[in-house]
This record gives structure tokens, C-alpha cells and sequence, in this order.
């Protein structure tokens, strides 16, 4: 049985040229399914939770055609691929809702960090146990998924030094986020962090992974993946989303199946070890991406991303064509073999073209992926 995903789209509006303009409040009071981000430059719709692989890339298809449809209303503009503000500018934060007292707090204490594009990833979980026995493994594996999505090498007409600038920008909140043993611990930490103001309400942590559900914290029945930059290819989205629920399936089998108890690390404390790990291994993909020197949660042992995550596919393959899915996680192995997005744009810089350049011929590209999927995929059934 297939379990239940649903993804959460941030996408920068803009012109054809690659400014980004800032139409979310329009865009959210004449279209429907989408919600505003504190930013008036992005803009946020959500899929309903599906099982089924094809439903899912319908699903991601549709609203972008609505939305770029609704854009071209408005005037000559598009959707922007990237998770940072490649052209800029980052100097300043365009509010999107002027008088709403929460963005006042998240302008004036983060700025425009947060002003970021990324892919929220939701897996069905509905025990909570289960589900934190997961949050703890997929906070150490994220950092993967990270690799395989980074698209953000770019910042204000500037080459940042990092593949994923959204991720080390990024404001982590609370600073410290534990691995949860339980979910009555999970409930007791929330519960004192509202009550020490670091949390604001039951939305704001803001780390790489976080358990979720409509009563938060004490009803839970998905997982959140918050890691991952902006992926618009929607088969390459698939194909991470695969890796994910394939190692959540690993999971769900075998509940021995956790960092705390198999992790051969020693040195006193384990989970202050494995959160250091946490740390040092987002930064270093942050950075680097596939290219990546990480430790691996298991025993410590040092392991480049790309090296790792060969060993993990082919790991979770045969559990993902067991479940019917495995033609969707295959895709991922071309990430691998051509570099993920970051690495591609990076390279066509060292050959010379400029981040414009590069930011209109991805802009181009990705409109013409999409019409040709959209053309396939998501034309309404005829019924004789």
C-alpha cells in the first residue's frame, strides 16, 4: 500500500528576464489554492494529500498551469525557477500583507533570509511513534534530499560560493531542535518553547524535518520535509519524494529500525553526537551539495553525498518496485550521472554565460517541460 503524500510549492513570480515582481497578493485573491508568503515576491499553493505517483504529478502540474495562465493576464510574467533571489534584490523585504502583526515579527526578526523558494514534502504517518522513529532518521538522511534538490548557487546577480544559498541562509528556529525520543517529549518541548517566546505559535519551527498534523503538537499524521530547495522538474520532485517514502516504508517494517538504538557511535552522549552531525552535514551540502563530505549517522565513517546516496537507491529500489513505485525513483540516478540543478547552472557560468543568461534559459526551459507534461498529462477525460 502506497502511503499518502502532498507537497507545499513556494514559486517566485517575475518577469521573462528573471526580475522578480512581487504579485502574490493579487495572485491569492483571484486564484484559488494559493496563500501568501510574509514576501509579496513568492507565493505558496499546496497538493491534497494522493497515494497514487500519476495522480501527484497531475497535481503539481495543474496549479502552475493555472498560475501561469493568471500571469499572463496581469502582464508579461512567469514563474522563476531557483530558491534565493537570484537577481535580486535581498536588501529589501516587500511586504504582502502590511497590516498582519506575525509578518511584522518575521520582518523585523529575520528579514529577508526567509524570502527563500523551496518544496515541502508530506508523508502519511499515523501512528505517532512511527512517525517520530521517522522524524529521527529522516532529520539525519536529510540532508541528502538537500543534495539532490539544490538550486540556489545565485544571489543578487552574484555567484554565493554555495549550491544551496536558500539553506545557509535560512533562518533554523528554535536553535536547538531535539531528536525526540518520544512524542510525549516532542509535546512537553513545544509546549515550553511557546511559553518561552522562541517558538511563536505551533508553525514556527522552522528546522529540516518536523513532525506535522492539524492539531499540532499532540495530533500528528504526516511527516514534513522542509529541507529540500525549490525542484520545478516535477520527475526529478517525484523521484526525491520516492527515496523518501521508500526509507519511511524501511521504517513503518521494522521498528528497531532507529539512529538511537543502531547508531555504533560512542562517545558519551549519542544524540548530542548525532545532532552534531545533523549540523555539520547540512552546512557541508549546503555548500557543496553532491560533492559533499559528510559522516555518516551509522558509525561516523566519512562518505562523499553522491556516494552515499548511490548506496542508499539502490538500497530502497527494490522496496520502492515492490510498493509499485519504482520507476519513479529512478530518475533520481540521472541527478546523480548530470548534477543537480545548482551544479548545471554553476557549470554553464564556468563556460560564461552570465546568471541572466542562465536564469532566461532556464526560465524558457522549464514554461516549455512543463507545456509539453501538462499536454500529456493533464488534459480532462472525455466521456462518450
Amino acid at each position: 500500500m502506497l502511503l499518502s503524500k502532498g507537497f507545499e510549492v513556494e514559486v517566485y513570480t517575475g518577469t521573462p528576464q528573471g526580475e522578480v515582481v512581487g504579485l502574490s497578493s493579487q495572485i491569492v485573491s483571484n486564484l484559488q489554492g494559493f496563500v501568501r508568503e510574509p514576501d509579496n515576491r513568492n507565493v505558496e499553493y499546496t497538493t491534497a494529500p494522493l497515494c497514487n505517483y500519476d495522480r501527484l504529478l497531475c497535481a503539481l502540474l495543474r496549479p502552475r498551469k493555472d498560475l501561469r495562465k493568471y500571469l499572463q493576464s496581469l502582464g508579461n510574467y512567469t514563474i522563476l525557477p531557483g530558491s534565493t533571489l537570484s537577481l535580486g534584490d535581498s536588501k529589501t523585504f516587500v511586504r504582502s500583507d502590511p497590516n498582519n502583526p506575525y509578518h511584522d515579527y518575521i520582518e523585523n526578526t529575520y528579514h529577508t533570509s526567509i524570502v527563500t523558494a523551496s518544496i515541502h514534502i508530506n508523508i502519511g504517518i499515523d501512528d505517532p511513534e512511527k512517525l517520530m522513529r521517522a522524524y529521527r532518521l529522516i532529520r539525519l538522511e536529510g540532508p541528502l534530499l538537500l543534495a539532490l534538490s539544490a538550486s540556489s548557487p545565485f544571489l543578487d546577480n552574484q555567484v554565493t560560493g554555495s549550491h544551496s544559498s536558500r539553506w545557509g541562509l535560512f533562518p533554523q528556529t528554535p536553535k536547538h531542535v531535539p531528536l525526540f525520543g518520544s512524542h510525549e517529549q516532542y509535546i512537553k518541548w513545544v509546549e515550553k518553547q511557546l511559553v518561552l517566546g522562541t517558538m511563536q505559535n505551533v508553525r514556527h519551527l522552522w528546522c529540516s524535518v518536523r513532525p506535522n498534523g492539524d492539531n499540532r503538537p499532540y495530533g500528528l499524521n504526516r511527516l514534513e520535509l522542509r529541507i529540500c530547495d525549490l525542484v520545478l522538474n516535477p520527475i526529478h520532485l517525484l523521484a526525491i519524494t520516492a527515496i523518501l517514502e521508500a526509507r519511511v516504508n524501511q521504517i513503518l517494517a521494522d521498528d528497531s529500525f532507529d539512529p538511537l538504538t543502531q547508531s555504533t557511535i560512542d562517545n558519551g552522549d549519542l544524540e548530542t553526537e548525532l545532532l552534531k552531525i545533523v549540523d555539520h552535514n547540512e552546512q557541508a551540502v549546503a555548500k557543496s551539495s553532491l560533492e559533499a563530505t559528510l559522516y555518516h549517522w551509522q558509525d561516523g565513517r566519512e562518505i562523499i553525498a553522491k556516494d552515499w546516496l548511490e548506496e542508499l537507491i539502490e538500497e530502497l529500489h527494490p522496496i520502492a518496485k515492490q510498493k509499485g513505485f519504482g520507476c519513479f525513483l529512478t530518475p533520481a540516478y540521472s541527478i546523480l550521472e548530470n548534477g543537480n540543478q545548482a551544479q548545471q547552472w554553476l557549470q554553464q557560468y564556468k563556460e560564461g554565460l552570465s546568471i541572466e543568461q542562465i536564469m532566461q534559459n532556464s526560465i524558457a526551459s522549464v514554461y516549455q517541460e512543463e507545456k509539453k507534461l501538462e499536454d500529456i498529462l493533464c488534459q480532462p477525460i472525455l466521456v462518450a
